[in-house]
């Protein structure tokens, strides 16, 4: 049996990026680990270190994506208000990806820590379903229950027009909080 040889530091560091850069799809940290031929932890410290330099690598539920700066497509974004209770938050997150929207994060104002944003990052149904089900099987709770269901979202979509559908439908739902 032939065991792998680790790779180290800084090539480690840039095999990671390239990778993230290259895949389409989130990779986790179990997935780099396994590349790399080290622990999950030590990926965890090389995200940190690329993130120190500047490197736009977000977590998700579904693993590290890469931002990628695309110039060629514009995308609008904009940041809602939501209430509703921790039931609804799949059927909320349902009928924003149904309208083409990508739900970029969630933000809570706790009383304590001040502003607290987790990334999210779900655009399609499937992903949706993955996040709910990373919720259930890991106990977490979700950030609006330390805000009695009030939330925020940033959302991005093609056009304003999607942002405006995809908003109509959470009013219609009861979800919208409007200013």
């Amino acid at each position: 049996m032939v065991e792998q040889k680790k790779i180290l530091g800084e090539e480690r560091r840039s095999l990671i990026l390239q990778q993230l850069k290259d895949s389409p799809i989130p990779l986790t940290g179990s997935e780099l680990a396994s590349r790399t031929n080290v622990s999950r932890q030590v990926i965890v410290g090389d995200i940190t270190l690329l993130k120190a330099k500047n490197e736009p690598i977000i977590a998700t539920s579904q693993g590290y994506i890469y931002l990628q700066q695309n110039s060629n497509k514009s995308t609008f974004e904009r940041t809602i208000a939501c209430r509703h209770s921790p039931e609804d938050t799949e059927n909320e997150l349902n009928l924003l990806v149904d309208h083409g929207v990508l739900v970029k994060d969630v933000k809570i104002e706790h009383t304590v820590y001040g502003d607290l944003t987790a990334s999210i990052m779900v655009s399609n149904r499937q992903e949706v379903k993955q996040f709910m089900q990373n919720i259930q099987n890991t106990g977490a709770s979700l950030l609006s229950q330390l805000t009695d269901g009030i939330h925020l979202h940033t959302i991005s979509a093609s056009s304003i027009d999607v942002l405006d559908k995809a908003e109509a439908a959470l009013k219609e739902e009861g979800y919208l909080i409007e200013s």
